[in-house]
């Protein structure tokens, strides 16, 4: 039987969802390593709808986090209300401001941020059957409150390791490729598009942080 790892969308777009090159490449490792990805996304309203093209919020529509990420996830998503830690061996967030924006309250509240309820219940489940979890990007600005003191990286962004700090936890300056591993509390994380990053540099990161996941699985 293989390893089932679950992936937690934030919808379809760096800006305003998942970052899809985080997705893609950490599905793509994930598979490569012999892994099973169960995706999952909460079903919610995005908190704002973002042209890629201009990077200006578009007036007056909104979308579906569920919906956009079923775009990543080629319809295969089910509803994080529905999530069971007992199913899954480990779990990983990619970036993007979705993560900031509808996973949490991170981008528009900083270090007084709240966590979407499902996202947490998710999280804690995770946290209380000590099984592993990886947060790439901006996605450790989700988990650092519902860990005791954890050791994480955003990268090189001084602000926003300031911000993590505020909120407990101990931050590590990274480069491309770097992954930083909280072993007492079963947290990997690695910067990705924290950085001024390539595709490449994106694949590096995440199939190292998930190689460093599947060894934190009991």
């Amino acid at each position: 039987m293989s390893v089932k790892v679950a992936v937690i969308l934030s919808g379809c777009g760096f800006l305003d969802g998942a970052e899809i090159h985080e997705a893609v490449m950490t599905l793509f490792a994930l598979q490569k390593l012999g892994a099973e990805s169960i995706c999952f996304a909460p079903n919610i309203e995005q908190s704002d709808v973002i042209n890629h093209l201009t990077g200006k919020p578009v007036p007056n529509e909104r979308r579906n986090v569920l919906i956009e990420s079923a775009r990543i996830a080629r319809g295969n998503v089910t509803d994080l209300a529905e999530f069971d830690p007992s199913l899954v061996d480990a779990m990983v967030l990619p970036g993007g401001f979705g993560a900031a924006k509808n996973l949490s309250s991170f981008a528009s509240e900083g270090a007084d941020c709240t966590i979407n309820p499902d996202v947490e219940a998710a999280i804690t489940g995770m946290i209380r059957l000590n099984k592993p979890v990886a947060a790439l990007c901006i996605s450790p600005a989700v988990v650092t409150r519902l860990y005791d003191s954890p050791t994480l990286t955003i990268g090189q962004d001084i602000d926003t390791a300031n911000a993590l700090e505020e909120m407990g936890a101990r931050h590590e300056t990274t480069g491309h490729g770097e992954v930083v591993v909280d072993r007492a509390n079963k947290l990997v994380t690695t910067p990705c598009y924290m950085l001024d990053a390539t595709v490449p540099d994106i694949a590096h990161g995440a199939e190292n942080a998930m190689e460093v996941l599947l060894t934190l699985i009991d």
